[in-house]
């Protein structure tokens, strides 16, 4: 089971990497805010201010936090070069960083779709599209974390225009960021915790989503919420939001594991109720699958509680992570069952306390 990584003080990794010190090798990579891209603790390129600098636990925090790996230290890659198969996938994830290249584009550039899988998951332990899908989210991402303007955020970032980041914008959040500040609707921040980075997107009723970003689900959950609430996600910030990162600080410290931010979640009416049933669980505790459907109305409707858990956009505070088998093994969690399990321990060891 992997477990979330813990990273060295922040001013202690700045200094191993202006030092180049090879003992923290693997320990962290940088990403350098005004370049977007992000090194290993010793490349040799020329040291960033500490104000921009963001730090990661593996490559893959730092593709979803917005950043390409560097072409001068291959941070992505293990001790042997890569192959140049893999060499030419990145070199045209790099030319149109946010854009998807489907099996039928790459075998009209002679590239086999299930070798360039096999390769890119044997080298870099994640497929093609995982990299090419958190390259992507990542640098959409990177405009909510920062509000900045849609020239100052595509310097860098692997695009080669400004109308390549604005379709690959548009893409993720339904509208051009431009168009999003002018409009408003829903607001989206970033908010960094010890399991990764997570969104969370708020409007005056309440809180609407809370998604680890590397989850496969948010592009598609970020479609239901515009085609549902008509509207777009902006980047900005909203009282709903100051409240959950608040109440986040508190519930990973162990300070309060109890949340009371407004919410005002998105789906049919089985599932509002699922969700409701989910919130009455009580911290530090577990409940299955067949207690929620006998709670529900019928002990048979398991499999359709499990896909309403399943489709639950706020996470943690709507807590579909307590509900297990009959038997006690844990499933069925689409933040990764790492994350649900740690989620379980963490809160049965304060409830204990």
């Amino acid at each position: 089971m992997k477990m979330p990584e813990l990273l060295p003080p922040p001013d202690t990794m700045y200094r191993a990497l202006v030092n180049r010190d090879p003992s923290f090798e693997g320990i962290f990579y940088a990403g350098v805010r005004t370049t977007g891209i992000f090194c290993r603790p010793t490349c040799t390129a020329k040291k960033p201010e500490r104000v921009n600098v963001d730090f990661f636990a593996t490559p893959s925090e730092a593709l979803h936090g917005g950043y390409r790996p560097c072409l001068r230290c291959h941070p992505m890659d293990p001790d042997q070069p890569p192959p140049k198969l893999i060499e030419r996938l990145r070199a045209e994830v790099d030319r149109a960083p946010g854009g998807r290249l489907t099996d039928k584009e790459l075998a009209a550039m002679s590239i086999d779709p299930s070798t360039a899988r096999r390769q890119f998951k044997r080298h870099y332990g994640m497929t093609f599209q995982a990299y090419h899908r958190a390259r992507r989210m990542g640098l959409a991402l990177r405009e909510v974390r920062k509000g900045g303007r849609v020239g100052e955020v595509r310097n860098g970032s692997g695009f080669e225009s400004e109308s390549g980041f604005r379709d690959a914008f548009t893409r993720i959040f339904g509208e051009p960021p431009t168009a999003a500040k002018a409009q408003g609707g829903l607001f989206a921040e970033r908010i960094e915790t010890p399991l990764g980075a997570m969104l969370a997107i708020a409007d005056d009723e309440g809180l609407r989503l809370l998604e680890f970003v590397d989850r496969r689900a948010m592009e598609r959950e970020l479609s239901i919420l515009r085609n549902r609430l008509r509207t777009n996600v902006v980047p900005g910030e909203h009282g709903h939001l100051d409240a959950v990162r608040s109440q986040l600080a508190n519930y990973f410290s162990g300070k309060n594991l109890e949340f009371n931010v407004s919410l005002a979640p998105v789906g049919s009416p089985f599932q509002l109720r699922a969700w409701e049933l989910l919130r009455s669980i009580p911290t530090g505790e577990t409940r299955s699958y067949s207690w929620m459907a006998k709670k529900l109305g019928d002990v048979e409707m398991r499999r359709a509680v499990g896909r309403a858990n399943g489709e639950n956009m706020i996470c943690i505070i709507i807590p579909c992570h307590r509900v297990i088998r009959a038997d006690g093994s844990l499933c069925g969690y689409g933040g990764g069952l790492w994350r649900k399990k740690w989620l379980l321990d963490h809160e049965r060891r304060f409830v204990s306390e």
